[in-house]
């Protein structure tokens, strides 16, 4: 199979189920941004030396790219029962991974710099880049029905990345930096 098709040479793209839209509609924006956040992952990941977290942004990794499949597809597209579909069971399972790895951390007292250590910068990255993959989504869901879970999914996933960036900085032995407001 040949990796170019030359069928976007004119701006456009093929959707899951055949129908063809602009390079700049906002489903393909949407998980273009989801498709962004991907790949910094997999830049962590190559950064990280614990397993565990590596194991857990696999897992998140493989959902991603099922998440990009489910806003790929719309919602009256007959293909729709052939893709893995984004479900709330997939947001509450990232609820536990955030409580389970919030114990071994100190309480957040302040607001924190995004940075630290490099796989923890690289998620702090990934948790940006997921926050516009849900404004993205939400902007999608203002002209066209997606699936609600993948809104609930993107809104939890930066949860756990901001979790898994201060774990990392804490299991690497890397302080945060703690903002402070120029006001004070």
């Amino acid at each position: 199979m040949k990796i170019y098709t030359r069928t976007g040479d004119t701006g456009e793209t093929g959707l899951y189920g055949g129908s063809r839209v602009s390079k700049s509609d906002l489903r393909v924006s949407a998980y273009g941004t989801v498709d962004e956040a991907n790949c910094l992952l997999g830049v962590a990941r190559s950064e990280l030396a614990d397993s565990e977290v590596s194991g857990v942004l696999d897992q998140i990794q493989n959902t991603l790219f099922e998440l990009g499949a489910d806003l790929a597809t719309p919602l009256d597209a007959r293909q729709r029962d052939q893709i893995s579909q984004i479900t709330d069971a997939d947001a509450t399972a990232l609820e536990e991974l955030i409580d389970r790895y919030e114990e071994e951390l100190e309480p957040l007292r302040s607001f924190i710099l995004p940075g630290g250590s490099p796989p923890a910068a690289m998620l702090h990255l990934a948790r940006a880049t997921v926050r516009r993959a849900e404004r993205d989504t939400v902007l999608l869901k203002a002209t066209e029905p997606v699936n609600p879970a993948t809104i609930t999914y993107l809104n939890r996933l930066s949860d756990l990345l901001f979790v898994l960036a201060r774990l990392t900085n804490m299991r690497s032995g890397v302080s945060e930096v703690r903002w402070r407001s120029r006001a004070a």
